[in-house]
């Protein structure tokens, strides 16, 4: 039978951790029971860099449980999409299937079992996809589907309503692992991989304790990070904004010629005051969004590690 790793990135978890530990080691039993995993299957707590006391819960659960949960400390904070690719290429050469998941449990870890069915029919990858998003404000659920609308016209290949609770075979993570660039977006790059894949559904959940590690500024800053790692469309679309607005200038010309030929000029500033205001704003947004594919460039070219595993538990 296989061995499954399940991966949980956290940060600041202290007050969810135990009750995830359970919940998961919960699934763990009930998977061995139905001789679906193996009995040395466990869990990878990823400690992100926490300022809370995440790291030594983690290492209570490892001496409570030394066969199921495992732990692996990072030496600072580096994200999400780092720590959950730490934890995936640990997971990797201890496992031979894993799945990831969030520690607040608004995921169904029920689910974990359909992935595993799935994943025996022959399935390297499968995704776990929100059914709905009731849980959500309007606001979140307005931009959400907004942010999948606009990568899927950018031409990023995306699974609509997919996070990161996804399950992976051994050579679907090893094949991810060759994937070295500094810019990370799990969620596109998983379809890049190219195996066989399948979803399962589910109804998100509340978080059951403490509260989220994704505010506003994060999810914007990853939306951002996907569109612009994925796909060059932007600079395009700002040569076709420049073709426009050629166009336009010349229309301009061309009706300003004949209002002088015909005498029909108004003197007036406040429509040369508005054009200079546009154009000025059309170039200085076209400078900083060319100068953030620059910056990625930068940073890229400089191939530093992506993180730095400070000490591993239950190796």
């Amino acid at each position: 039978m296989d061995r499954l790793a399940i991966v949980v990135p956290c940060y600041n978890e202290e007050e969810v951790l135990k009750i995830a530990s359970k919940a998961l080691r919960d699934v763990l039993d009930d998977l061995i029971k139905k001789e679906k995993i193996a009995q040395d299957s466990f869990i990878l707590f990823v400690n992100d860099g926490s300022k809370d006391r995440t790291w030594e819960l983690i290492e209570e659960e490892h001496a409570a449980y030394p066969v199921q949960v495992k732990g692996v400390k990072l030496a600072g904070n580096v994200g999400h999409q780092f720590a959950l690719t730490a934890g995936l290429i640990t997971a990797k050469d201890m496992s031979d299937v894993t799945v990831s998941i969030d520690a607040d449990l608004q995921d169904d870890v029920n689910v974990i079992e359909e992935m595993i069915d799935k994943y025996h029919a022959g399935n390297d990858i499968v995704y776990g996809v929100r059914s709905d998003r009731g849980t959500d404000t309007f606001f979140k659920r307005a931009t959400a589907q907004g942010f999948y609308k606009v990568m899927n016209a950018m031409g990023v290949k995306t699974v609509y309503n997919h996070a990161d609770f996804r399950l992976m075979s051994k050579r679907a993570v090893e094949q991810f692992s060759q994937y070295t660039e500094t810019n990370l977006y799990l969620r596109g790059m998983m379809p890049l991989i190219g195996y066989q894949t399948d979803s399962v559904y589910y109804v998100r959940k509340e978080r059951v304790a403490g509260e989220s590690k994704y505010p506003l500024k994060k999810m914007l800053s990853l939306a951002f990070n996907g569109i612009t790692s994925f796909s060059i469309k932007p600079i395009s679309l700002i040569t076709t904004l420049g073709v426009i607005i050629i166009v336009g200038c010349i229309a301009a010309a061309v009706y300003a010629l004949i209002s002088y030929f015909t005498g029909n000029v108004v003197q007036g500033w406040t429509s040369l005051i508005l054009s200079i205001w546009f154009i000025g704003g059309v170039q200085l947004l076209a400078i900083g969004l060319v100068g953030q594919y620059i910056g990625k460039i930068y940073v890229e070219v400089k191939h530093r590690p992506r993180y730095n595993i400070e000490k591993v538990l239950g190796e």
